[in-house]
Order: structure tokens, then C-alpha cells, then sequence
């Protein structure tokens, strides 16, 4: 089948919308249809602005492009069988064809049967008024006897080298039970001969935040899709039978585990090394929650409540907490049957991770949400860090536990211990003697760093896996933690305090591991403190796992322009044939959007240019308030700023806010914009849900409608909101309607090329480019290819900056009937290379030839467009 066919195909298909779907949202679901069709390794990187329904379209072109799948995976299988008997009697072949049938639509009914037994009994239960429970800590988890001391002694030395065949932490006869579950093992057996679901593909779904998932979740609980067996299988009433959407959320023990004595203990590595170590076969007080033999038919009750009833992780906390089996643990028995599972990034993009979870990628579908993001969530998946102050706590925390337990440590225990002490010793020396270097940060030579305290001559790998396996580091924190609560009379119990030690373990495992593509760094934060820091420079060959094993994978978002570093750094060896990119137009009319590019206020002031070299030229940054005053006086309500750094930020107000010297009477900027709207800004560090909630009272009111008009005494119409590009506000936030009638830019805000990471990340580029193109083009000369190699970093280095800069003009239009001004204020986005990274709906909406007129023509393009919205509000 040629691409003209597949593509034929596609524009025909229902995709079971649940509303009439846009033309953009045709356009979308057709594309992310026809990349999963299609299969083989295929990859769509595919843009929808915020406000299109991205995420409804995602749902129902994958889903029905996997129940399509089913169908036909079905209709394959009895076609199979046929062939098996074609020397047979067609009456012999008719009966095993039916038999076949038979079989397959007995599996389906019993499953949807079990399916909707528990859905009738979910929806009895909200018709009488049942509502979700909520986690009371304070009655749930109720206070324990600190623990006897002897719980953070080490185990002895035939205990804690079990490990070494076991990393999973649990004993032989867990990890026997949990495979015949089928709990979170890869091996592990299908359960309840539940055939349908064996080798199933797979959605995975993935997004940055847990609030994303859950508003994916609740977008998964609008449209109905047909069965996924087909109409020649299903009994003869109702053929249009619609079939639940087998849903799964996966996440961490932090947030599903059920256990006080355990969930109480706060950091998520604490966490999962004394769930592990309950799991141990010599432990004494083993979790009562985790699934075993005795509450077989509790796991089977919590996987068949899971498939129902589409989930969010709070549901399946509260599920876990009812049916008093552990969630964590109970979830695995449902992947088997899930066919659409929800799980955060680091989950998704760590292969121990997925790993642990028993999650095999292998002809799935991997769908990637909020993807402008993706090469930095793959960087700090595996990122760490640890500090010359956090090094001297755990020294001090070593030093009471060995005075406490020192006596009692044998064999290999006592030498892991002292080698733990000379690591974090060498790591330390090598940290004070950095504070004398005169430059702030840089690069580390590991060699370099290793010979201190002749690290080097330890076997790191036999260490990492004896911290990993003894529990070492929350043994050590959880009894010093209890030790300094009993001695100041606290009421912390044994909680451990901040978890050092794990955060020594992650830096040593990335200090072991390095590759190419990682380097690490030291930092100075304080002249008494200074950071070490591994940074992966590049998602190639961590997210090549992801690529090679998955059947497609889709990378969405409402900003992905520019689209070439994902291409060039996530699929570099990928053939063209095999990737999709697409940008989808805005689902508001043209006339609803004003793009303007101020390069100057007129013919003979000075250019906007604000570049490093050149931004705190007084005369500029004056002429940018009088730019944003003009805005505000022409934009009604809410009018939101972004600036390249907190620290131009400073320095713009602080110009603003001095009085004019040559006409002291005169108000200062600062005043002026004041008098026409309420301003606030985004302080580093400072809380921005605060912030948000001055800024939208001052355009909304508080309920009354107190703010719908300008005031009488003020004269104030709206709000000024002064951010910063990657910022809290840039992300995430909502500017719709009212709050985010103007969104503007100033300047391009470009990454420090003059930090040690930024450097390591450019000569890495050029280098892996270099190589690339000499052996896939070997006559090329080498200054081309040199010249090739630079070009390829350079446009690294603009692409970050311009995922930034659209990021954040993506906060203003968030529905079909938002309206919204964009002015780009900055020479530079006049130009077509920096024109041609906005969205293609930016581009769209921009003035043509604004980059070369004033503000004087600004000014008359801004009022003409809120005239006539005005107009049609009144209309």
C-alpha cells in the first residue's frame, strides 16, 4: 500500500469526536492516524496550538486507530486458522473456523461482562450520593513506637550480598509469587487466561506533570468507541455496541503508597528503600498491603476496578485504600489488559524505570505531550548533583552512625562503610581546593576528580551496588534523623532529614556511568559552598531505547516550532521517509489575532536591540517604557511582558522608577504605567500563584465584577504583568481572554554561551556533527564540513531560545473565541531566519511589514483591532 492509499484511507475514517471537530483537528487526527498506521519505527512531531483540543484529538485518533487494529489483528487470526485446514472438508473447515470465533468473542463478553458489572455498581454507588474520599493524614496515619535501634543496623554480610542477583530488593519467594501475578515482571505468566490481552499493543501516554495527566484523564472520559472485535464476531443484537477504554495510570510509591509507616518517611528514595526493604525475606514486619497468596482475589477485585472505571492516581491511592491492598504493587496485574496506560516522564524516559515496571515498549505506541520540553526532561532525568555542603553532612551523619553501630559492623559491612567515608572525603577535598579557582564554574576532569583521596582505586561499581542493595544511605539517615529528634525532645519521630546520601548515590552512579554524551561541572554557589553537577548533553542515545523498540512515536505540543533539533538530536540516523512533522493553524479566525514586530519607535530612534551588548543602553530601555505605556493604553485589561532574565527584569524597573532629572515634577515611567494599569512582576524565587491571583483580581475583581470597568478615582483600566521568559509565568499559566490581551516579548532571550554548560553543549554538537557528516559524506572537504558543524550549533543554541520565546506568546489565545495582540519588540524578529522558528499561526497573524514601521503605527493597528472586537462585543 503507497502513501496516497494510507492517506485515502485515513480521510474517511469516523474517529468517534464527541464533538464536530474543527478542520485543524481533522487535520491532526488524520496525521497522528496515518504515522501509527503506518508503524515500523514511524515518528510524528506534530504542533496544535494551546486552545485546539490537542489533547481530545490525541485520544480519539489512537484510539481508534487501535481498535481499527484489534479488528483487523482479529480478523487475521481466524484467517489463520483457515489456512491451517485447507486440505480439509469445507464443512470440517467451517466448524474450526467457528470454533475459532467462538472462542475469541467468549473471551471479549466474559471480560466486558466483569468489566461492566463493576461499572453498574460505580454508578449506583454516585447515584446514591457517594462521593470520593479524601486522605486524612492526620487520622490514617497515626504515630508508631520509634523503632528499635536495631532496624538500622546493617545486615549481615550473606544478607546484604544477596542483592547481587536480585536488584529488584525482593526476597526469592516474593518475587516467585509476584511472577505468577504477573506483578511488574516481563516474564511473568498471563493470568486468569486473559489470551485477548497477550501481546496487545500498547498506548503509552506520557506528559510533565501529574495535573497534565489528570486533565488527560478527564479528557479520556468523553468520547465512545465502537468494539474492538469486528462485526462479523459480534452476536447478532446490538452490532453498535460501544466498549470502555481500558485505562491505566502508573506512578511512584510517593504517591500511591498506602502504607503510614512508609509514605510518611517524605523523600521518594527513602521511600522505595524501605518499601524494598519490607520485601525482604528476614525481615520481621513485612507490609500487610503488598500482594500475596492470601489476598489473591483483592488484587484480581483491584485490577478489575482499575480497567472500569478509567482512574486517576488519586483514584487507584483511594482504591488501594479501601480494598487495603498496595496500589503500587496491585496496578502491574492490570497492564496486561490496559490498553492505554498514563504514567509521568521520568517513568517513561529511564529505562530502569520502565524496567522496574515491567513495561515493554516493544510495537507499542509512545505518545510524548508537552514535547517542546522533551530534550531537557531526558537531561534531567539522568542529571545529579551533589554539594561540598551536603558532602560535609553526610561525613558528620557517617561519622554518628559508625560511632553508634561501629562495634557491630563486620566483615564486608565494616570495609563498604570506610570506603563510602574515603569516597565522600576525596569528593570533598577536591571541592574545598576548587573554592580557590578563580572562575566561577567549569568543566571536571572525572580522572582528576577520582585520584583524590585515591577514589580511583575503589571498585565503584561493587560499592554503588552494596549502598543499593544494604539500604545503606536510609539506614544511616533514617537512625541519625531519630537520634537527633530524641535529643532535641522533637516530635519528628524517624523521619529522615534531607536525603544526602541518596543524593551522593545518584551523583556516584552518573560519576560511574559516564558516556560521551554526559560531562560534569562545578559551580560555585557561595563563597563557602560550591556544587558538582552531571549534565547529559545530549537525548540521542537515551531516548534511542524509546525509538528503536516502539512501534510510532508521537511528540506533541501546543509550541514545537522549531521543529529541526528534535529531528537532528532525538532521531539523528532516522530516515526522512520516516518522520512526520506537521503545524497545525489556530482554531480562532484570522481577524482575532495581531502580530506586530516593533524594531524601533520611529525613523530616527535608536533600533530595539537587546542583546547582551547592548541592552542597558538607558536611552533603549527608556524607549521601551514608553512602548509598554503606549500598549497599555491602547490594550484593555490584562497586558503581560516577558523579559530574557530576572536580572534585566531588575534593571528595566529600576530605569523605569528614576525621576526624570531634567524635570523633577515630571513622574518616573514606573509611575506612569502605575497611573494607567496595576502593575506586578515575577520575582525569582517568589510565589507565582500569589502574583497570578493580585494580577487576575485586578482584572476581574474578586467575584463582584468590582474590576469590569476602569475605576473612577484611578482611572486604571486592567493590569501589567512583567515575567520572564522560562519563567513560572511563560509555562503553564493560563492568560486567557481578559488576563492576556496583549502578550509581548522583549528581546531574544538567548542561553549564557559563556557557561561552562552551554560551552560542553556546543563543542559537543560540533563534534558529533563533524563525525556524522565525514562518514556519511566523505568528500566533503573540511572547512565545508567544519562550517557545516558550526552552523549545526549555532542553530541549537537560536532553536532553544526561540522554544522559549513561542512557549510563552503561546499563553495568550486559549479558545476559538479569544482574541489577542502579540508585539515581538526587538530588531531581530524582523529578520526571516528568526521569522521562520515562530509557529506557523504566529507567522500567520504577523503585520506584513511592521519590522519596518514605528510605533506611531503600532499604536494605530493596536486601537483599530480593539475597536472592532469592541464593535462585535456590542453588536
Amino acid at each position: 500500500m503507497n502513501m496516497d492509499e494510507v492517506i485515502e484511507g485515513v480521510k474517511s475514517i469516523d474517529f468517534h469526536h464527541p464533538y464536530t471537530p474543527y478542520d485543524v483537528q481533522e487535520e491532526f487526527m488524520n496525521t497522528v492516524y496515518n504515522v501509527l498506521e503506518q508503524g515500523e519505527g514511524q515518528v510524528g512531531i506534530l504542533e496544535s496550538p494551546t486552545g485546539t483540543g490537542k489533547s481530545l484529538s490525541l485520544i480519539c485518533a489512537a484510539l481508534t486507530w487501535l481498535r481499527n487494529h484489534k479488528r483487523s489483528r482479529f480478523e487475521n487470526a481466524v484467517a489463520e486458522s483457515a489456512k491451517e485446514f485447507t486440505d480439509e472438508p469445507d464443512w470440517i473447515v467451517n466448524q474450526m473456523l467457528k470454533r475459532k470465533q467462538g472462542e475469541i468473542l467468549k473471551q471479549w463478553e466474559e471480560r466486558e461482562a466483569r468489566l461492566k458489572k463493576i461499572q453498574a455498581k460505580e454508578k449506583l454507588m454516585e447515584e446514591r450520593g457517594a462521593k470520593r474520599r479524601k486522605l486524612e493524614v492526620g487520622d490514617t496515619r497515626r504515630r508508631e513506637k520509634a523503632a528499635d535501634e536495631d532496624e538500622w543496623l546493617l545486615d549481615h554480610d550473606d544478607d546484604a550480598s544477596q542483592g547481587d542477583e536480585n536488584s529488584s530488593g525482593f526476597s526469592k519467594e516474593t518475587r516467585d509469587l509476584m511472577g505468577k501475578l504477573g506483578l511488574g515482571t516481563s516474564h511473568a505468566k498471563e493470568e486468569e487466561g486473559d489470551d485477548m490481552s497477550k501481546d496487545e499493543v500498547k498506548i503509552y501516554y506520557t506528559s510533565r506533570t501529574h495535573s497534565q495527566l489528570t486533565q488527560f484523564i478527564s479528557e479520556l472520559r468523553r468520547p465512545t468507541f465502537p468494539s474492538s472485535l469486528p462485526d462479523s464476531l459480534l452476536p447478532e443484537e446490538p452490532k453498535t455496541e460501544s466498549e470502555g477504554i481500558r485505562h491505566l495510570p502508573l506512578s511512584s510509591r510517593q504517591r500511591l503508597c498506602i502504607n503510614p509507616s512508609v509514605s510518611r518517611l517524605g523523600s521518594l528514595s527513602a521511600i522505595n528503600d524501605r518499601c524494598t526493604e519490607l520485601q525482604q525475606s528476614k525481615t520481621k514486619d513485612k507490609c500487610h498491603f503488598v500482594p500475596n497468596a492470601d489476598n489473591l482475589s483483592l488484587t484480581h477485585q483491584f485490577r478489575d476496578n482499575a480497567l472500569a472505571t478509567l482512574p486517576d492516581i488519586e483514584d487507584l491511592f483511594e482504591l488501594g485504600k479501601k480494598l487495603q491492598i498496595c496500589p503500587y504493587y496491585a496496578s502491574r496485574t492490570a497492564v496486561p489488559s490496559a490498553e492505554i496506560i498514563t504514567l509521568p516522564y521520568p517513568l517513561l524516559l529511564q529505562k530502569t524505570a520502565r524496567d522496574a515496571l515491567g513495561i515493554d515498549l516493544d510495537g507499542s505506541v509512545v505518545i510524548i505531550d508537552e514535547a517542546h520540553n522533551i530534550m531537557d526532561a531526558v537531561a534531567n532525568v539522568y542529571a545529579s548533583a551533589v554539594s561540598l555542603g551536603e558532602l560535609k553532612r553526610a561525613r558528620q551523619m557517617l561519622g554518628v552512625y559508625v560511632k553508634k553501630f561501629g562495634k557491630k559492623l563486620k566483615g564486608e559491612n565494616r570495609v563498604m562503610v570506610a570506603q563510602v567515608a574515603r569516597v565522600v572525603d576525596g569528593l570533598k577535598d577536591w571541592l574545598e581546593s576548587a573554592l580557590g579557582l578563580k572562575s566561577e564554574q567549569g568543566i571536571v576532569d572525572p580522572n582528576a576528580l577520582l585520584r583524590s583521596k585515591g577514589i580511583d582505586q575503589i571498585n565503584m561499581y561493587k560499592l554503588i551496588q552494596y549502598v543499593q542493595d544494604s539500604k545503606l544511605a536510609y539506614k544511616i539517615e533514617g537512625y541519625v534523623a531519630q537520634a537527633e529528634a530524641q535529643a532535641t525532645e522533637g516530635t519528628a519521630g524517624n523521619s529522615p532529614s534531607t536525603p544526602v546520601l541518596h543524593t551522593l548515590l545518584s551523583f556516584l552512579v552518573s560519576l560511574n556511568n559516564l558516556s560521551s554524551e554526559g560531562r560534569i561541572f562545578y559551580q560555585k554557589l557561595s563563597p563557602d559552598d560550591i556544587r558538582l553537577s552531571y549534565l547529559l548533553l545530549s537525548p540521542t542515545h537515551a531516548f534511542s531505547s524509546i525509538a528503536s523498540s516502539a512501534r510510532a512515536v508521537i511528540l506533541a505540543g501546543g509550541t514545537m516550532s522549531p521543529f529541526e533539533d528534535y529531528t537532528a538530536h532525538l532521531f539523528p540516523d532516522l530516515s526522512t521517509s520516516k518522520i512526520t512533522t506537521l503545524s497545525c493553524g489556530h482554531v480562532i479566525p484570522s481577524s482575532n489575532l495581531c502580530v506586530w514586530t516593533l524594531s524601533s519607535p520611529g525613523p530616527n530612534a535608536v533600533e530595539f536591540e537587546f542583546s547582551f551588548q547592548k541592552r542597558s543602553n538607558k536611552s533603549m530601555i527608556g524607549q521601551l517604557g514608553l512602548a509598554v505605556l503606549n500598549i497599555c493604553t491602547a490594550v484593555p485589561d490584562g497586558v503581560v511582558v516577558f523579559f530574557p532574565s530576572y536580572g534585566y527584569l531588575d534593571e528595566v524597573v529600576a530605569a523605569w522608577s528614576e525621576a526624570n532629572s531634567s524635570q523633577s515634577r515630571t513622574a518616573s515611567l514606573w509611575d506612569r504605567l502605575q497611573a494607567k494599569k496595576a502593575v506586578f512582576r515575577e520575582t525569582k524565587g517568589g510565589s507565582s500563584d500569589e502574583g497570578l491571583e493580585q494580577y487576575t483580581e485586578a482584572i476581574l475583581g474578586s467575584g463582584d465584577g468590582s474590576a469590569s470597568k476602569p475605576s473612577a478615582n484611578s482611572g486604571r483600566n486592567g493590569a501589567l504583568l512583567l515575567s520572564v521568559v522560562g519563567g513560572k509565568m511563560s509555562e503553564g499559566i493560563n492568560f486567557s481572554d481578559r488576563l492576556g490581551r496583549c502578550v509581548a516579548v522583549v528581546g531574544l532571550p538567548y542561553p549564557n554561551i559563556n557557561s561552562a554548560d552551554w560551552k560542553a553543549r556546543i563543542e559537543y554538537i560540533e563534534s558529533t556533527t563533524l563525525e556524522r557528516l565525514k562518514t556519511a559524506n566523505p568528500t566533503m572537504s573540511t572547512p565545508e564540513s567544519v562550517a557545516a558543524a558550526k552552523q549545526a550549533a549555532r542553530d541549537f543554541y537560536e532553536n532553544a531560545c526561540m522554544r522559549a520565546v513561542n512557549q510563552s506568546i503561546g499563553r495568550a489565545i486559549r479558545h476559538r473565541n479569544d482574541y489577542a495582540a502579540i508585539v515581538l519588540i526587538d530588531r531581530r524578529f524582523g529578520t526571516e531566519r528568526i521569522r521562520q522558528k515562530l509557529p506557523g499561526w504566529i507567522r500567520g497573524g504577523l503585520a506584513e511589514g511592521s519590522q519596518n514601521q514605528g510605533l506611531g503605527q503600532m499604536m494605530g493597528k493596536l486601537n483599530s483591532f480593539f475597536r472592532s472586537k469592541k464593535a462585535d462585543a456590542t453588536a
